[in-house]
């Protein structure tokens, strides 16, 4: 009888690499890389989409983590799990989109969105929005996956190669700066 896992043990990847593919995928072989590929593609999707918020930009940052895992193949140790490694750096490549994309003039209204939960209240959302784009790239990183997506903050440190209460003290600090942001925009709760 097996147990069930509890809500802090969430798999988000799927099994970890089997038999000899992580040292066939580390000496560079195309096929163990597309295999790996065909097996990781939809949950790095998934978590990438979890950060920038959009479906194209995550699609983005999906090949663009895979191109370098891909390149980046012999740092990798077979020993260890790749669903942590390709998570960490989708994370990295979605850190640079976002910083991208806010530094681009296009940026500044699709980064508004890109981590604003819905909300009925149509000013409302707009609010959350800006002051969800006021933040710096890392503590909006944070907030979307600690407060929007609900993600445990141990999930949250692994991914981004941080102590459990550096994420925690970016949450306390994400959530006390989109305060301020929503006070100063007149909006108080």
């Amino acid at each position: 009888m097996s147990a069930r896992p509890s809500k802090t043990e969430y798999r988000l990847m799927p099994n970890e690499l089997a038999g000899d593919l992580p040292t066939r995928f580390v000496q560079g072989d195309l096929d163990a890389f597309e295999s790996i590929f065909k097996q990781f593609e939809a949950e790095v999707y998934r978590w990438a989409l979890r950060i920038v918020r959009e479906p194209a930009a995550a699609e983005e940052v999906v090949v663009e983590a895979f191109w370098r895992a891909y390149r980046g193949r012999a740092r990798f140790d077979p020993a260890r799990s790749f669903g942590a490694w390709i998570r960490t750096i989708a994370t990295n490549v979605a850190r640079d989109y976002i910083r991208s994309a806010r530094r681009s003039p296009q940026g500044d209204s699709s980064g508004e969105e890109m981590a604003a939960p819905s909300v009925s209240d149509p000013g409302l959302s707009e609010a959350v929005a800006i002051a969800f784009g006021g933040l710096s790239g890392t503590l909006r990183i944070v907030a979307t996956l600690a407060l929007i997506e609900e993600r445990p903050y141990a999930e949250i440190a692994e991914a981004l190669g941080v102590p459990v209460g550096t994420v925690k003290s970016r949450v306390f600090r994400a959530i006390r700066l989109l305060r301020q942001e929503l006070i100063r925009q007149g909006i108080r709760s």
